[in-house]
């Protein structure tokens, strides 16, 4: 019976047996990799294992994986958002100056920051589609541009004065568990990232474009739109990211959220997304916003020092970017080796 070998979206032609294919992958290794971490690290640093350690690490890890869902999109595109954190904190600093004006009503300070977000995205979208210019740059200019449009906002204040009843319900554990509510949106957002990623003509464009944008034009996929609504929509989970970020910590300051897109890109990265574009997937992504998260918190509860934390998020920086390469070569060399050996056997 023949083997089908057609490639899925983002990955490579399925040549090897069943248990290569399961054991071979970048996001299986993950997972592994991930698990191994939390067992190690339970048995060897002290309160690892405990809800309370868990509960932080969720609430840690929900505002870079928010982001982390639409920026999986854009970088399998080819292109790049590096303006996230900076949008977290100018939606942080006029979510604060809103409420310190008078806007007292929650669901408008969400709607008004959401809005905000994607014309934060909107911008970084133009510059990218409109005018042609390399979402590297762009990003790296609106980085600076948002950061000090939130200085101009709120200055060195700190509005720090929302009803307690905000932060406790950003916070509050699903009912019998510790894990956060917010947990539950995460979840379902994920859930429509991943139907449109695999299941949706949306979908496998986006793989099209990222693997040769030309051809991907000549085939009828409306590649500057498709591009321009991502970045809308990395602006808006950046937003709800600020949103989330603002009453976690029950304060919005124009500094919230430093350094916080290092984080993303190396989750998207490690979990396997090509940064040339037209490779990865979401289950990836997650797992190593999880396994991020693990090691940085089990190093702290480990009394490692904070320069250390940055080299280490820089070092699995640089794998996240050689180990699905290496892992990629591998499988390609041995598919190439089996042919050549079956056909030994048959002159032998």
């Amino acid at each position: 019976m023949a083997t089908d070998t057609r490639a899925t979206p983002g990955r490579t032609a399925n040549a090897g047996p069943p248990a290569w294919r399961l054991f071979g992958s970048w996001d299986a290794l993950l997972i592994l990799v991930l698990l191994v971490v939390v067992l190690v690290a339970s048995a060897t640093i002290e309160g690892v294992g405990s809800p309370r350690f868990y509960r932080f690490l969720a609430l840690e890890a929900i505002p870079i994986a928010l982001i982390a869902l639409p920026m999986t999109l854009v970088v399998i595109t080819g292109e790049i958002d590096l303006s996230v954190a900076s949008t977290v904190g100018l939606t942080c600093s006029v979510l604060g100056q809103l409420w310190h004006l008078g806007v007292t009503s929650l669901p408008a300070l969400i709607l008004l920051s959401l809005l905000l977000g994607a014309v934060l995205g909107a911008v970084n979208g133009v510059f990218v589609t409109v005018f042609g210019l390399p979402s590297l740059a762009v990003t790296i200019g609106t980085l600076a541009l948002y950061r000090g449009l939130a200085y101009v906002v709120l200055g060195d204040r700190a509005i720090a004065d929302y009803p307690p009843a905000w932060t406790q319900q950003a916070v509050a554990p699903i009912p019998g568990t510790v894990i956060p509510w917010f947990v539950l949106v995460l979840a379902a957002l994920a859930v429509v990232f991943g139907v449109l990623l695999y299941a949706t003509p949306i979908g496998r464009s986006l793989y099209a474009i990222g693997n040769n944008a030309e051809a991907a034009t000549f085939a009828g996929i409306a590649v500057l739109r498709t591009k321009f609504w991502l970045f809308v929509a990395t602006g808006v989970m950046a937003a709800l990211a600020g949103v989330f970020w603002t009453f976690r910590f029950a304060s919005a300051r124009a500094d919230n959220a430093t350094g916080l897109e290092l984080a993303v890109v190396a989750a998207v990265l490690l979990g396997g997304v090509s940064i040339f574009g037209g490779r990865g997937g979401l289950v990836g992504v997650l797992a190593a916003v999880a396994l991020l998260g693990v090691l940085r918190n089990a190093l702290q509860l480990a009394d490692v020092p904070a320069n250390a934390l940055t080299i280490v998020t820089g070092t699995l920086l640089i794998l996240s970017v050689v180990g699905p390469n290496l892992v990629r070569m591998t499988r390609e060399r041995l598919r190439r080796r089996r042919p050549a050996t079956t056909l030994e056997r048959k002159t032998s």
